[in-house]
């Protein structure tokens, strides 16, 4: 009698039950194991087994859900759901995978630096100058972080007036990637765009981390069309995002610290510059002086020169004339002779003391 109550299903009704059964008890798993048989098929689907010491489990995912490189051996945590193929095998349809455990997510990123060094994402000639003075920033950053509210703190005190402009997102964990590439591309997709990009997050565990070295966040990164300042975790820690970023900044302080100039060492230079200024246009003014002096000096010289040479000259023009007075002559015992030397004719002949008249008695030739 109880095994007419039991239901008789056909194969494909009890995969259906079995998958709506899983669905409902288990919507999403995550699960820790090694990655064991991985492999890319039309480069277009993923499949490996996660495994440990005592069984493995099957898993599926595409290749645009792989954010990170794996590799055999590497252990991972997987969000995946549970399912029974229509071939009756059971498997994982991963959502996301992320590396676990220190050297699982030292080789994850070795493995993505080598892909993406290839590429010249990291070259230096790639790399953008920031503006010395932006006047318009825009932050991608968590707003509830000690790290973003040491970054306004030191932007504000080192120059202010500055018009900055936050996308608040989350900074780590699986929903971080996804959340800074749309802020990035919002700011990028503005008419006008900020002249700096700036991404912060404070310190943390390498796990914390981890979001930052996510392949594309990277690429989004070195695509951007603003020049971007990273600064995440601490001096020691190093992301991809601050590898393809333009300028990389130790610390969220030390993003604040690159991003703007201090204002009291701009008033610093400004005054040194004025002072040099200043004293360089004394130096021009005193040089200038000596030379005008100098200049009229010699003018003068030259005037006086050309004076006593007017002078001398006239001088003798005067002595000449003097010589040629015909009083001179009369002077010296000569006569000046006035008539016509014609037989018969008066003349008039004037010495030095007397003017005597005559007449012409005789003319001969020499």
């Amino acid at each position: 009698m109880a095994s007419d109550q039991t239901p008789i299903f056909s194969v494909s009704d009890f995969l259906a039950v079995v998958n709506q059964t899983l669905e409902y008890a288990y919507p999403f798993v995550e699960i820790e194991g090694e990655v064991a048989s991985f492999k890319v098929n039309q480069n277009k689907f993923v499949f490996f087994d996660l495994k440990d010491g005592n069984s493995s489990v099957g898993c599926f995912m595409t290749v645009w859900q792989l954010r990170i490189p794996i590799e055999d051996g590497m252990k991972v945590v997987v969000r995946a759901v549970p399912k029974v193929t229509q071939w009756g095998k059971f498997s994982l349809t991963v959502q996301s995978i992320r590396p676990s455990g220190e050297g699982s997510l030292k080789k994850s990123f070795e493995l993505l630096v080598a892909k993406l060094d290839k590429e010249g994402l990291f070259s230096p000639e790639r790399k953008r100058p920031l503006p010395p003075m932006p006047q318009h920033i825009a932050v991608i950053s968590s707003t509830q972080a000690a790290g973003y509210v040491d970054f306004v703190k030191i932007l504000n005190d080192r120059w202010g007036g500055v018009r900055v402009d936050v996308a608040h997102v989350q900074v780590q964990g699986e929903a971080a990637p996804d959340q800074i590439i749309r802020a990035i591309r919002y700011f990028n997709e503005q008419e006008k765009l900020p002249e700096v990009l700036v991404i912060i997050r404070g310190g943390g565990s390498a796990d914390d981390l981890s979001a930052f070295n996510d392949e594309l966040l990277a690429r989004e990164i070195a695509g951007s069309r603003i020049p971007t300042l990273v600064g995440v975790g601490h001096e020691v820690d190093q992301s991809l995002a601050d590898m393809v970023a333009d300028v990389r900044a130790a610390t969220p302080s030390n993003a604040a610290q690159i991003v703007v100039p201090d204002k009291r060492e701009i008033a610093r230079w400004t005054r040194q510059k004025v002072l040099g200024i200043v004293h360089r246009l004394d130096h021009a003014v005193a040089t200038y002086q000596i030379a005008t002096r100098q200049s009229l000096e010699r003018a003068w010289t030259k005037i006086d020169q050309r004076w006593q040479k007017y002078e001398e000259r006239l001088m003798s023009t005067r002595r000449v004339l003097v010589e040629l007075n015909p009083k001179q002559a009369l002077l010296r015992g000569y006569a000046i002779v006035r008539g016509s030397a014609q037989i018969g004719k008066p003349i008039e002949v004037e010495t030095a003391q007397q003017l005597i008249q005559a007449e012409v008695t005789h003319v001969s030739n020499k």
